[in-house]
């Protein structure tokens, strides 16, 4: 099978703060993805007032891709970048990791993600969008995407509602699985109606955390994730340090952590969702995909930022008996 991602070409800046005081100087609520013009980017940066401890491409969509595409899933990526610096090293880091490219160019800079890590390793998002918010309806094309069997998006992109029925549409015309991540609480309660369409006309998988799940049902945890079920074909909930939960029609399965020390939960979900989305590929059931789910992010978590080193894929693959 071969996975599209799309979503916002995004470069994360990651900085780990020595306490959450900064996010109430800057008006950001822990845990959330707040969007923010380039000035304001600009004076966030200049507020914390270090360098970044990491630079690296990111994005929801692009992350998950990425796990995939370190499984040796065949994928590929659309999004919108600048051409510029970030958005020339941002191609680069796709074409690094075997995911093919399907970036437009804009005149506007690229888009960039400040991470903020909080000392018990939440992450709170000031996302300047630049040019990743360009990328619209006329983008896209039933024939980027007829290659391909699933088509994964992130959430933030639930914001431009015309691009996103376009993308869903021509997946169901042409039975192309539909892989949706509600990628964050506030976008959820900012978009409910639409994103309660998308998913009950056309999602056949859908990740949530709690907070994204309760946001979109007004319920919490099996609860939640039942009423989720109830519209997509599979339906997820994660549910940090309690592990997940997993249903598809009447089958529930819950899903353990995995062990880790937890450094930065920066990319947890999105290689949670690489993992599962890996399993449902090689039709693993429910269990085995959410167990692989979970063994990405513990993985991830160990480290800064949103990816794995290359070390660590190494014993991922030894465990899941990839040659």
């Amino acid at each position: 099978m071969r996975v599209l991602g799309i979503g916002n070409a995004l470069t994360d800046y990651l900085y780990r703060l020595d306490s959450d005081d900064i996010l109430k100087q800057l008006g950001l609520p822990k845990g959330s993805m707040q969007l923010v013009d380039k000035q304001k980017s600009n004076e966030i940066i200049e507020k914390i007032g270090i360098a970044p401890e990491q630079i690296s491409a990111g994005g929801s969509a692009a992350n998950t891709i990425h796990g995939l595409a370190k499984l040796g899933i065949d994928t590929a990526f659309i999004g919108k970048a600048g051409l510029d610096k970030i958005g020339n090293e941002f191609k680069e880091s796709l074409e690094k990791s075997n995911i093919l490219p399907l970036l437009l160019n804009s005149e506007n800079d690229s888009g960039v993600a400040i991470a903020l890590i909080s000392p018990d390793g939440e992450r709170t998002f000031a996302t300047f969008l630049g040019a990743a918010i360009e990328l619209d309806e006329n983008d896209i094309s039933e024939g980027q995407l007829v290659n391909f069997d699933i088509v994964h998006i992130e959430g933030y992109l639930v914001q431009n509602h015309n691009l996103v029925r376009k993308i869903v549409s021509l997946c169901k015309k042409n039975e192309i699985t539909v892989s949706i991540d509600l990628a964050s609480y506030n976008v959820v309660k900012e978009n409910i109606d639409f994103l309660k369409e998308i998913v009950t006309d056309y999602a056949n998988i859908v990740f949530a955390n709690e907070e994204e799940a309760f946001e979109f049902t007004g319920m919490h945890d099996e609860k939640a994730l039942n009423e989720i079920s109830k519209l997509a074909d599979i339906a997820i909930v994660k549910l940090g340090s309690q592990g997940s939960i997993i249903k598809s029609k009447e089958n529930m399965k819950r899903i353990e952590v995995f062990p880790a020390t937890c450094l930065d939960t920066t990319g947890a979900g999105d290689l949670y969702a690489s993992g599962f989305l890996f399993g449902y590929i090689k039709s693993m059931n429910l269990s085995e995909s959410g167990i692989i789910g979970s063994l990405l992010a513990g993985h991830v978590i160990e480290e800064l930022g949103a990816k794995i080193p290359d070390q660590r894929w190494q014993i991922i693959h030894e465990t899941l008996g990839i040659i």
